[in-house]
């Protein structure tokens, strides 16, 4: 979708279609006032009307589109009514679309732009690869939309530019997660990540296969993946090494599917363990969306790739792995896997010496019974490190929530015949696999992101998400990166 950015009024075109924001209880222009009643729309957060204006000249339709009362109207608030618009516009077959915006916004151009085109494409967003048969109206796209804007033109389409580049990394790693599992193996994931580096030169992709692994060590997604016959990798995509001053690792939990392995899970919702790459795919999307956007900083994205199934060569309960760390861990569970991988790639971020470590996984279904599906959980051994990611959260919509950290949590990983055990226990699930990851970050901050509720949905809870994969981590992490102190 192309987006433009023009001062003017959407209604002085022939547009077949104009979209109007408008914030609650405020006034329209007369030509589309005339054309409805007044108790049909008041510009409430997120409601919609379609009308079809009297008189010459002008747009064919008009669809109105509330942001709230204006004293409470957010960036969020944006986002939500250009993907309110942007399903409409496309429900109505509009080709091409222009959308008008109030001249007092409450917020500066930059931000409007960033969330209204974030709104436009993430509300666009559909997964559609596999069916067939489908009719040319359900397969229609917008192809462009033009931006006009009373004031700050040049700050908005500055905005609308940042937000597009944002809205493609978050798309791409909707589509890694919603991807089936025989379609993105580690091998077809590390290949993903060599086409990414071919689309964007400035990142450096090296992928170290089964015979490298084997050489340099890497025994915890050895262990995890030696019962599939599809072997594991590890994927190094490495940006801005010019740039002098800090490096930031992220390190992304790359499961291409979780059987559970010997320790099975039930057969009921298995289908939606494609997901369990999410952090993966939240890692290829934030290193796109940096190279995109030119950031000035050294990012390394760190992915151990496995596929965790069951077979005569699987791990198993009771096993004793020793990891590239050379710390131990004992197997109490085969399907509590993503740390044993996670393990490997957070001992290998040491070797860039970073200023700070950042991991995303969908690690436990606890952090579901904590936070639900709205906020990103945070743990971390550094709180300046969390205080930036709730931040980063807050400022991007993609939200985050500080869990603690504390010394008796990392009692609970000790194992009684290895350094530290795989599953801790029922009680605070997602802490204790937080701080049995930190035991591999050695002395650099780090930080946990348990997106395990927010990075698949089974319906949608905003007009910018659908079912499925929602691209979780690439907002706030991009956000966090623009900002990093």
């Amino acid at each position: 979708m192309d987006i433009t950015v023009r001062s003017g009024d959407a209604l002085s075109t022939s547009s077949a279609l104009a979209v109007l924001v408008t914030f609650e209880g405020a006034s329209v222009p007369a030509a589309v006032a005339n054309s409805f009643e007044t108790s049909d729309f008041s510009g409430a957060a997120n409601q919609s009307l379609m009308v079809y204006p009297k008189g010459r000249g002008g747009p064919k339709r008009v669809l109105l589109v509330g942001l709230g009362a204006r004293k409470g109207v957010t960036a969020e608030s944006v986002r939500q009514a250009a993907a309110t618009a942007i399903k409409q516009a496309r429900s109505a077959q509009a080709a091409d679309i222009t959308l008008g915006l109030p001249a007092d916004m409450p917020l500066g151009g930059d931000e409007v732009g960033q969330a209204l085109a974030e709104g436009l494409e993430l509300g666009n967003y559909r997964y559609l690869q596999h069916q067939t048969g489908r009719s040319a109206a359900d397969l229609h796209e917008i192809a462009s939309v033009t931006v006009f804007a009373p004031k700050h033109t040049k700050s908005v389409a500055q905005g609308v530019a940042t937000g597009s580049a944002i809205a493609r990394g978050t798309n791409f790693a909707r589509d890694l997660v919603n991807t089936p599992g025989g379609m993105k193996t580690p091998p077809q994931l590390a290949q993903r990540a060599i086409e990414l580096g071919e689309r964007h030169p400035a990142i450096n992709v090296t992928v170290y296969d089964e015979v490298r692994l084997e050489k340099e060590g890497f025994g915890g997604i050895l262990a995890v993946g030696k019962g599939s016959d599809s072997p594991p990798r590890f994927i190094i995509m490495e940006y801005g090494k010019q740039f002098k001053g800090s490096t930031v690792c992220l390190v992304g939990k790359g499961l291409t599917f979780d059987s559970g392995g010997l320790n099975i899970k039930p057969a009921e919702g298995m289908e939606t363990m494609k997901n369990d790459m999410g952090g993966s795919a939240a890692v290829f999307g934030v290193m796109q969306t940096v190279a995109e956007l030119g950031l000035p900083l050294h990012v390394v994205g760190l992915v151990p790739s496995a596929e965790n199934m069951p077979s005569g060569r699987s791990y198993r309960p009771g096993d004793i792995v020793t990891t590239l760390s050379g710390k131990t861990i004992e197997i109490l569970n085969t399907d509590a896997e993503g740390r044993v991988i996670l393990s490997d790639g957070l001992h290998f971020a040491q070797r860039y010496k970073p200023a700070a470590i950042v991991e995303l996984s969908t690690l436990t279904g606890a952090v579901i019974i904590a936070l639900g599906n709205h906020a990103t959980a945070v743990m971390a051994t550094d709180q300046s490190l969390a205080d930036q990611l709730v931040a980063a959260g807050a400022a991007s919509g993609d939200k985050a929530w500080q869990l603690p950290l504390w010394d008796e949590y990392h009692q609970m990983v000790k194992s009684d015949i290895a350094d530290l055990k795989n599953l801790a226990g029922r009680g605070a699930g997602s802490i204790t696999a937080g701080a049995f990851l930190s035991a591999f970050a050695g002395k650099y901050p780090f930080a946990h992101l348990d997106i395990a509720g927010t990075a698949w949905l089974d319906a949608p809870t905003k007009p910018y998400l659908s079912k499925g994969g929602t691209g979780a981590g690439v907002r706030l992490v991009t956000e966090f990166l623009r900002t990093f102190n």
